[in-house]
């Protein structure tokens, strides 16, 4: 494995570019606390063949937890147009190339499923880990796809007792996605964060606790953030993104849910996913649901920004980069 580290006086921040250009690890120097998750299975590094992860199984052998990238499929594997996306998307496994950009790291990706070439700069600076992303379509014709990041926080973020909070205003259930450990009831819509709960009543997914496996979709933002903050004050993380972009985030919920290999029911995994789409089933179901997808045009190149700030918080993050002890986080715009 060959790893790339960024470092500034507040975060350390670990990247592998043969999977995926993954950050699969931010530490906070001054808490020497870290956020991301990690699961309880040896990953490996030795790339797919055709670059497509036949189903969820095969792509969690590549899965070490952490942040990946999600393009041009998101979800399941599918056959669109006569051409098979893999779990996740192409752009979650494949190698990228890597160099050094004036202290940031720059990864590029030429595509092999479609015409399209990727150009990613990932930056720390004090608290604030930013990623400036460029994809530019070189194909014929026209092609829908899905573009969305898969930040995984666990690890000491989730060791003690915490709370979710976001921008959004609604949130909706995924419909079919209802293992035993999914307190909602699904496809239940509601303000968020309460949804109509299996049993009865309304679950807070503010403050999920084990066991618990959902997949929920954040909408209706006034400003696209959202956040996990220990409640003891020891750590909190805030993620904000474009919200032109990724209208959209996924919340996915993996909290010792799953007692099926490989997860085994240790896994504490929370997945707050930025995405153009509001399907997690792939683009043939979104296709078949009429969700929303991004269209590239031929020649086009088009921008997006993420950037996750992680601080010792100051009590509840209620409203966003306004909570910010600093008042120095960045908010993509």
């Amino acid at each position: 494995m060959s790893l790339v580290t960024l470092d500034s006086e507040a975060l350390q921040v670990t990247v592998n570019p043969q999977v995926g250009g993954t950050i699969t690890a931010v530490r906070h120097k001054p808490t020497g606390l870290s956020v991301l998750g990690t699961v309880p299975w040896d990953a490996t590094d030795a790339p797919l063949p055709g670059l497509a992860a036949r189903d969820e199984p095969e792509w969690l052998t590549r899965y070490t937890g952490g942040w990946p990238l999600l393009f041009p499929n998101a979800g399941d594997a599918c056959t669109v147009d006569g051409m098979f996306h893999g779990f996740h998307g192409e752009a979650s496994i494949a190698p990228w190339e890597v160099e050094e950009d004036d202290g940031a790291i720059l990864l590029t990706r030429e595509f092999t499923i479609l015409s399209a070439t990727m150009r990613r700069r990932i930056d720390v600076n004090g608290d604030v880990l930013t990623i400036e992303e460029e994809l530019t379509s070189s194909g014929a014709g026209p092609v829908d796809v899905m573009w969305g990041h898969h930040p995984s926080f666990g690890s000491d973020l989730l060791a003690a007792p915490f709370e979710v909070t976001s921008g959004a205003s609604q949130v909706e259930a995924e419909a079919a996605y209802d293992p035993v450990t999914n307190p909602i009831m699904p496809g239940a819509i509601g303000a968020w964060p309460s949804l109509a709960a299996k049993a009865g009543g309304a679950a807070d997914l503010a403050h999920p606790r084990q066991p618990w496996a959902s997949v929920a979709y954040l909408t209706g933002f006034a400003s696209p953030w959202a956040a996990i903050r220990r409640m003891d004050d020891a750590i909190a993380v805030l993620l904000t993104w474009d919200g032109q972009r990724f209208p959209c985030a996924w919340l996915w919920y993996e909290l010792a849910g799953t007692p099926d290999a490989p997860w085994d029911g240790r896994t504490s995994l929370i997945g707050i996913e930025p995405n153009t789409t509001s399907c997690a089933l792939g683009l043939a179901t979104a296709h078949a649901r009429g969700a929303p997808l991004l269209r590239l045009a031929p020649g086009a190149s088009i921008g997006a920004s993420i950037a996750l700030t992680v601080f010792k918080p100051v009590g509840p993050i209620l409203n966003g980069p306004r909570d910010l002890p600093t008042h120095q986080g960045t908010t993509p715009s």
